[in-house]
């Protein structure tokens, strides 16, 4: 989605125009502030109390009301909840928990007695497993000297070859500019990693090798393998022996449900979009097999299995590019760890020269992994989840933003889309970015 013109973050729901200058946030003080009290009496959506603001900037704090009333004005229009977090200079200093986790059954009626939402809520962050998982997998073994990122793929895969595979390095992967298929339902064809893997790697490329970049899953579920070729374990194992379970990082897992967690912000029933992507040519990724050829569908609302298909059918949950479930409070941890660049509560996890690698601008003007967002700052960080999820870090500002959200459990449009969010998170991470020096 494009960066809104004139400095404004457009809330179409509201038909509000979210300003971003100080003049004009301190202008909408009153309304923000009567909306931060209500919430706190509970006398909207919101069900968890905020955390005290008392020692904030003013700035700061009116700007976090304004964010709360937009996120609260979108419950059951959006989505049927939300958990929002901030911190600054590594402190939370707000935390909220919006509306449900889940608001509709099976059959996509609503609940009589629907979940609420709560802050401790683990989300199923679709996307964001590529930054928060995968990414910083390769980041810690690029720290450790096991894998360069100019190093041809082959090196870690040794049979990923061929006349245009030789040529892929794990910078392009990193990038997604290696020239791989974006998506296609790789289940039809594998039920296992190894024979995943295979498919991909006898998939011809669909652009040239570092012509552009092209966002590709395809290509971070060839990350997840290198991680666990290099380290020789899997990958999930990896990271929380190796950065989750040292961070004390506690609700931040792949295959969430089989670990033993109960409360999950559901998503959609099945996999409804992803079947009307093969079965309509129209919509998202052409596929061009017979879409007949495989009926594995789920039918039911899910609540702790990644939406992700080939994520859940593929990759048996734990893959590259989506499968991660956690939390807004442990997914600030990893925010503000890079905003540290490597360094958390006194410990050195990844070398500042590292962060820095991963952090810099390319020539696609992203980051490795993470997106450069045109919106905040010089060098925020963020990703989104096709879930509804949402992260940035602002390391000049030393700010963290979580906005996560379970969008898929409103169902779809009569087109058959989710509602999109991504204004919302755009202006709610601005309205907090905007005042981030003050302290």
């Amino acid at each position: 989605m494009g960066v809104p013109a004139q400095g404004y973050g457009r809330c179409p729901w509201l038909h509000l125009e979210v300003p971003v200058t100080s003049r004009r946030l301190m202008k909408i003080s009153r309304f923000a502030v009567t909306a931060l009290s209500i919430l706190a009496t509970g006398g909207c959506r919101g069900h968890a109390p905020p955390l005290s603001t008392a020692a904030l900037d003013p700035a700061l704090a009116v700007a976090i009301a304004s964010a709360d009333s937009l996120i609260n004005a979108a419950v059951g229009k959006l989505f049927p909840g939300a958990v929002f977090l901030v911190a600054k200079d590594g402190r939370v200093v707000h935390e909220r928990a919006f509306g449900y986790a889940q608001l509709n059954d099976y059959e996509g009626r609503r609940l009589a007695a629907p979940r609420p939402m709560r802050a401790s809520t683990m989300f199923d962050l679709a996307s964001v497993s590529k930054v928060v998982a995968t990414t910083m997998g390769t980041m810690l073994l690029v720290d450790r000297g096991k894998i360069e990122l100019d190093a041809p793929v082959y090196r870690y895969l040794p049979d990923f070859r061929g006349p245009h595979l030789d040529s892929i390095t794990v910078r392009h992967l990193l990038s997604h500019s290696a020239g791989l298929v974006q998506w296609q339902p790789l289940y039809y064809h594998a039920s296992n990693i190894a024979q995943t893997y295979a498919v991909i790697r006898d998939m011809p490329l669909e652009w040239g090798v570092g012509d552009a970049r092209h966002y590709s899953d395809l290509g971070f579920m060839l990350l997840g393998y290198i991680v666990e070729r290099v380290s020789g374990q899997r990958l999930d194992s990896f990271l929380e022996q190796n950065l989750y379970r040292p961070l004390g990082l506690r609700s931040t897992t792949f295959n969430a449900k089989s670990h033993g967690f109960t409360d999950f912000a559901a998503t959609e029933q099945g996999n409804v979009y992803e079947k009307h992507m093969v079965y309509d040519s129209t919509f998202g990724y052409r596929y061009r097999g017979d879409a007949t050829a495989w009926n594995g569908w789920r039918q039911y609302v899910l609540n702790g299995e990644v939406d992700d298909g080939n994520s859940y059918y593929a990759n048996g949950g734990v893959a590259g590019h989506a499968g991660l479930f956690s939390t807004a409070a442990d997914l600030r941890v990893l925010l503000d760890l890079l905003s540290n660049r490597g360094s958390y509560g006194g410990r050195q996890y990844i070398r500042s020269e590292v962060v820095d690698t991963f952090l810099t601008r390319d020539k696609y003007e992203n980051y490795l992994g993470w997106q450069a967002p045109t919106y905040l700052p010089a060098g925020s960080f963020s990703h989104t989840g096709f879930t509804g999820t949402f992260v940035a870090g602002i390391p000049q500002y030393r700010l963290s933003i979580v906005l996560l959200t379970n969008r898929q459990n409103m169902g779809t449009d009569a087109r058959g889309y989710f509602p999109d969010v991504g204004p919302l998170q755009q202006a709610v991470t601005r309205l907090i970015a905007n005042v981030g020096p003050s302290r």
